[in-house]
Parts: structure tokens; sequence; C-alpha cells
């Protein structure tokens, strides 16, 4: 608090002044306590872990659906079948149904577990390894394997052959991408319980404990019934309505992940 300890608030990763004390600390510091009390410190401290670790589950629920969504288009490239996902259909999923769960994620409160970890390096990144495997070699995948099962399901439940070329207002062709759409959206409804802790099980946090994100997830499935069975959203995202069935063989995959 006093001018002796500005070199020191100065030196410091985060140097922390008291409100009390003297302009020049003050002026050194990052932090100043206007209570005047050390137990702000531990506050701010779980406050911006939590912060830190929301933005990292914001990334990884908005990178897992992108995986789900740049696979059809490699599988189009290289195995000549008819495009599994269409432009508009990823704007409803990057512009639709991912939005409200996703700015959920952000409003998390500090787990349990915050304030037991050791504290992380000045080095490391928000898109760091362990972040970038979890993406793209366990999430990603399962939606994009929900994705791909249901556009295949159709297709081989309507007795398409391979190689066979599809119109774009084919009956066949539109409810095999609707089905491509729903199963990644339901994948992201799991996929949003999943982001919410790095470390801890769902059931341990609450399934209910986030009431935004189980709002957003009521507005997505809403948005996606929509899509699927209202003319109008059938018009504007060129989907077909799809049976029952095609949901409940889906339904494995939001579980698994």
């Amino acid at each position: 608090d006093g001018v002796n300890d500005a070199p020191a608030l100065k030196k410091a990763d985060i140097g922390v002044a008291m409100g009390s004390g003297t302009d020049v600390a003050k002026e050194s510091a990052e932090l100043i306590l206007l209570d005047d009390n050390f137990t702000t410190i531990v506050n701010a401290i779980e406050e911006g872990r939590a912060i830190y670790e929301n933005i990292r589950k914001f990334i990884s629920y908005f990178l897992t659906s992108n995986v789900a969504e740049l696979v059809p288009y490699i599988a189009y490239a290289i195995f000549r079948i008819p495009l599994p996902l269409t432009i508009m259909q990823i704007l409803a999923i990057d512009l639709g149904t991912d939005i409200l769960p996703g700015l959920a994620l952000g409003a998390e409160k500090p787990t349990k577990e915050v304030m037991k970890q050791p504290p992380r390096s000045h080095k490391e990144r928000l898109l760091n390894l362990k972040l970038l495997l979890r993406v793209f070699l366990i999430l990603g995948p399962i939606e994009a394997a929900a994705g791909r099962f249901g556009y295949f399901y159709v297709l081989k439940t309507g007795e398409w052959q391979w190689g066979q070329a599809l119109a774009s207002n084919n009956i066949l062709y539109m409810q095999a991408t609707t089905a491509c759409l729903t199963g990644i959206v339901l994948t992201q409804i799991a996929n949003g319980f999943v982001s919410r802790s790095f470390r801890e099980s769902v059931f341990s946090l609450g399934l209910f404990s986030n009431k935004l994100l189980l709002a957003g997830i009521l507005v997505e499935i809403i948005l996606q019934i929509f899509i699927v069975y209202h003319p109008v959203g059938n018009n504007i995202f060129s989907t077909y309505p799809i049976p029952l069935n095609v949901w409940l063989v889906l339904i494995p995959f939001a579980l698994l992940l």
C-alpha cells in the first residue's frame, strides 16, 4: 500500500494494491482492492478462471459442430456422393440452433473444481493441444458419424444405389440431408451438456443447474422441428419431413457423445 511497494507491485505478475494505499502503489498495480479485503483476491481469481474456462467451452462447442459440417464436403469431394449437407443447412446450425446454447455456456457458473487446479502456465493458449484433440478426435468425429449415418440410413431405406445421382429437389435426397442435419443438431444438444466442464460429469454439475442452457436447447429443438416439419422451414432450408424412426436411430449418437 506504500510508495516503497511500487517496485514489487510492478514486478509482480499481478500487482495487488490496497484501495486505501498511496496513489503510487495503486498506479503500479493491476488490481486494486477497493474494500481492502484479501478475500476479494480469491473471488477475483475464481471469476477469472471461470471466464477463461467458459471461453474455452464456447470454442469447443462451436468447433465440434464445424468438424461435423466439414466432413460432408470432404466425403462429397473424395467419394463423389450427393452432397450430404447444403450451405443453407450449415447456416441453420451456425446462425440458428447453435447460437443460444453457445451463449449459455458463457454464463456457466464456476465449478467446484476450478479453484483446486494449479495455476496454468503463462504460455498456455486458449486453443491448446488437449482441447483440439478433444474436438477433432472425439467429439467432432462422433457428431460427423451421426450426420453421415442419418444421411446414408435414409438413402439406403429409399433404395438408393452407390453412384446414383440425385437432383437437389428429389424428395429422397432432401430427406437424407435433413437426417444429416438432424444428426448434427441432436449431438450438439448432447455437446451442450458435455461442454459445461472439461473435468466433471454433467450429472455431478446437475442437469438443471444452468437454466440458460436448458432454455437455449429448448429453442434449438423448436427451431429444428420448424426446419424439418414446417413448409416454410422446408422451403428456406431445402429440407423434407423425416419419419420418427430416423430420430430414434440418431439418439444413440447423442448418448455416446
